[in-house]
């Protein structure tokens, strides 16, 4: 643990020296990304070593704070949590190093970086906080920092309407989080989790009610729908390496903050474990469904990280269903698959949300209907971001495919061995809602790299583009991999995940490895069959090389279907190339569409143009807030700007406490 906490000294330091900085951008660039890479590099030890499995260790010193206590400490839990953190935060400072560039001259870079350190320290405290005060400051600098983050480029409206949405969405979730713990508290006399974890016999009802509190709570940061809109407003605002630590790793803080608080609630009923498969459908669904449906590269990576929340939601939610009805296998692997995918999404979006911010680096823009031919001027970005693409996908041999396998494995079993609707019907829907998103997931990401990366340039600047810099590079060949390894070579990683899954309700280490140890011989033949395949592409392309090595190769233009002079503009649209799949779910997208059509005989200038607002944001939360701006709208008249007027308040407020307290 005094390891933890020096590494996390080292990056408030760095965040600070930075700050002090002052203009020097330069200084504040070396200081607070310095600081973050050596901080989170040595912190990435005591994480490792406790996951693979040394014993937990803490630190408890007293505040003068009621209630409160500086008490930290690392478990499995955390452990597992605390890796991609920050191993995420530290490739993402590696890569702002050269990102933020650009912006030097007109903007301060010392505040950026304190406030992105800041986020780090944040994070990891939110991690391992083992009192209810302590986790509720960490919590609230988390989102302190990261809307400052969110707003680095405030000059712009949509950017301060992004964040101050966030913001309220934050603390709207923050205030369930409250009453959350102070039932606990009250149950357990204590605000240290430990206590809280000790009590036994919590009555059902207020365990319930608990969960509720905890799964609006923790779901609003993670990104659970409806809970979900601030994130697809607030991602693309953000700049792109800060985008890749927040939906890589900070709306994962809330998946943690949901399975910390299973382990104080005792035994799980089985209607908890069916709401989490219900709302990590509902999610899985609704997120790529809107992804297919956006023009802008960010906002349509923004709504995959709701996907992958759903799927990390649907795995969680058929463990619980395994621990209430006894049955271990699903337990298990459920549970395994939605842990193992935390670490691939933090990969893979990682990868994505880098090299879409190496797009707007090398282009100016993320307006996909801009874009087109990118894989030629900037390989490097397009060639990691098919991987990322690929793995986002599920598709194998990378590490996306192994935790969705797990989940589809458990469930298989289950729905093939059991006959109960209680556990048939939520096993069912979870490879039926699996597959669905998978594919739907596919022919997202096609649309996205064909369209951004393939064809030809859209416009100048697609054009002109340009590759980024090693600093930025580097970054997306290390995720790269990373998803490559986790995938080539998961049961390492699997059979890792012993220790982790004894720390949740009805687990133990023995039981869990009993259960992975039962799908090694699955994933092994998985891993040879992909490297069969890899080896037969790889051989097929030195084949194709060496026959053509020593004949001429020349390029022409593919066949045009008659138009003698094709150009960029008849190439497929986002739009367009999305449209089978957006029209067929025309009833809960609400796609709108503006369409000046050709008329006459010469006809003039026509367009047409498609616009998907969220339906949770316009049917439920702009509705909703604009009732309570017209209630609040009529107490105006009693603020006039009087300071006589706001003294009579006061005194009046006194003096019917006082006629209160008297009787």
């Amino acid at each position: 643990m005094a390891v933890l906490l020096t590494a996390m000294g080292l990056v408030a330091l760095g965040g600070l020296a930075a700050l002090a900085a002052g203009r020097s951008s330069r200084l504040a660039t070396i200081l607070g990304a310095g600081g973050s890479v050596i901080g989170c590099g040595l912190g990435l030890v005591p994480a490792l070593s406790v996951v693979l499995g040394s014993a937990p260790t803490g630190w408890h010193e007293a505040w003068d704070l009621p209630g409160g206590s500086f008490h930290v400490g690392l478990d499995a839990l955390s452990g597992f949590f605390l890796v991609p953190t920050l191993l995420l935060s530290l490739l993402a400072a590696i890569y702002g190093g050269e990102y933020l560039r650009p912006y030097a001259e007109r903007k301060s870079l010392g505040r950026a970086w304190f406030w992105f350190n800041l986020l780090v320290v944040s994070m990891v405290l939110v991690l391992i906080a083992r009192n209810v005060v302590l986790f509720l400051v960490a919590w609230e600098t988390m989102a302190l920092s990261s809307f400052f983050l969110v707003t680095f480029e405030h000059e712009r409206a949509e950017v301060r309407e992004a964040g101050w949405t966030y913001l309220v969405a934050t603390h709207l979730g923050t205030a369930f989080l409250l009453v959350m713990f102070l039932l606990l508290a009250r149950s357990a006399g204590s605000f240290d989790f430990d206590r809280m974890a000790a009590v036994v016999g919590l009555a059902p009802a207020l365990a319930s009610l608990i969960f509720v509190l905890a799964l609006v709570g923790f779901g609003t940061k993670a990104g659970f729908v409806p809970f979900h809109v601030w994130l697809p407003e607030a991602h693309p605002a953000a700049p792109s390496h800060v985008s890749a630590v927040m939906s890589g790793v900070m709306i994962k803080t809330g998946i943690y903050g949901l399975l910390r608080t299973l382990t104080f609630l005792g035994p799980p009923p089985a209607w908890w474990g069916w709401v989490l498969v219900t709302i990590g459908l509902t999610s899985g669904i609704f997120g790529v469904l809107f992804a297919l449906a956006q023009h802008d590269l960010k906002r349509l990576l923004a709504y995959h990280s709701v996907e992958n929340i759903g799927i990390i939601t649907l795995g969680l939610g058929l463990g619980l269903v395994g621990v209430s009805l006894h049955l271990p296998a699903l337990a298990v692997l459920g549970f395994a698959g939605g842990l193992l995918h935390v670490l691939n999404h933090a990969l893979f979006k990682g990868l994505l949300f880098l090299g879409a911010g190496s797009v707007l680096h090398g282009t100016g823009t993320l307006d996909m209907d801009h874009l087109g031919g990118l894989l030629k001027r900037m390989p490097a970005t397009g060639a990691t971001f098919l991987v990322g693409a690929a793995a986002i996908a599920g598709l194998p041999p990378l590490n996306g495919f192994v935790s969705e396998f797990l989940i589809y494995l458990g469930a298989y079993r289950t729905v093939t061995s059991h006959g109960a609707l209680a556990v048939l019907v939520p096993a069912a829907l979870g490879i039926a809602g699996l597959a669905l998103i998978g594919g739907l997931a596919a022919a997202c990401f096609a649309k996205a790299f064909g369209i951004v990366f393939l064809g030809e340039p859209r416009g100048e600047r697609a054009a002109k583009a340009h590759e980024a810099g090693w600093a930025m590079k580097g970054p997306l060949y290390a995720l790269a991999a990373g998803c490559a390894v986790v995938g080539l070579c998961p049961w390492p990683i699997v059979q890792s995940l012993g220790p982790v899954l004894g720390t949740l309700p009805g687990q133990s280490v023995a039981s869990t490895g009993s259960t992975l140890l039962g799908t090694g011989h699955l994933l092994l033949l998985a891993t040879v069959v992909a490297g069969l395949v890899i080896g037969l592409v790889g051989g097929l392309v030195l084949l194709r090389g060496r026959l053509l090595a020593r004949r001429p190769v020349e390029e022409t233009g593919t066949w045009d279907c008659g138009y003698a002079r094709p150009n960029a503009r008849m190439q497929y649209t986002s739009s367009s190339f999305a449209q089978p799949l957006t029209s067929l779910f025309s009833l809960f997208l609400r796609t709108r569409r503006r369409l000046t059509p050709p008329e006459g005989l010469f006809p003039g200038r026509s367009s047409f143009a498609t616009e998907t607002p969220d339906v949770c944001r316009e049917g439920i939360y702009r509705p909703a807030f604009g009732a309570i701006e017209r209630v609040v709208g009529r107490l105006r008249v009693l603020q006039q700007g009087r300071v006589q007027l706001y003294v009579l308040y006061v005194v009046l407020t006194l003096l019917a406490l006082l006629i209160w307290k008297m009787g």
